[in-house]
């Protein structure tokens, strides 16, 4: 409320310097995604003459936007997380099973890489439905989106390790946290 009796809002400045590359990109699949349905919608409601790859490629850019997204959250470190047993477990074990948590995402995500490739190598020159298109470009977003969920997980470890504690230790604390 200001002096005047009436609510005054003010909106602080943005910064988007902390933002990290991938969520750059994965804005940018989903801007794309929005004009392809876009496209899609127009075509259909208003030409009365649907284009027919737009869902199909729609589809491949959800992917996109998911995959390079799930970046994000793994760099952020925003998995799902149970904290209510280590608010009961005594520090030394909650250590402990932070510590296998951090090293079962690291393992989870190489095999996830593995055998992102190993299907890759399996569909050869298989093709989209509609666009003649390799389907291993679908396939190697994903492989991209894998390998980089792989290195920002080894990333979370190793500020994990620097700084002493993970969030599952201190949930109240985020991956911008030093110490």
């Amino acid at each position: 409320m200001g002096d005047d009796g009436e609510f005054h809002a003010q909106d602080e400045a943005v910064d988007l310097s902390g933002t990290p590359p991938e969520a750059w990109l994965a804005l940018g699949f989903f801007w794309l995604l929005g004009l392809t349905v876009f496209y899609q919608f127009f075509t259909r409601y208003v030409m009365n003459d649907s284009a027919s790859w737009t869902e199909e490629i729609a589809r491949y850019l959800l992917i996109a936007t998911v995959f390079i997204g799930a970046v994000v959250g793994v760099a952020k470190n925003n998995h799902i997380q149970v904290d209510f047993f280590y608010r009961h477990m005594p520090a030394a074990m909650c250590r402990w099973l932070a510590r296998l948590v951090d090293v079962l995402r690291i393992l989870f995500f190489g095999a996830t890489v593995i055998l992102t490739v190993q299907m890759m190598l399996k569909l050869g020159n298989a093709r989209m439905t509609i666009i003649d298109l390799p389907m291993n470009l679908v396939y190697g977003v994903c492989l991209i989106g894998f390998c980089a969920m792989l290195l920002r997980s080894v990333w979370v470890m190793r500020v994990h390790l620097q700084r002493g504690y993970t969030v599952l230790e201190r949930p109240e604390s985020t991956m911008e946290d030093r110490g």
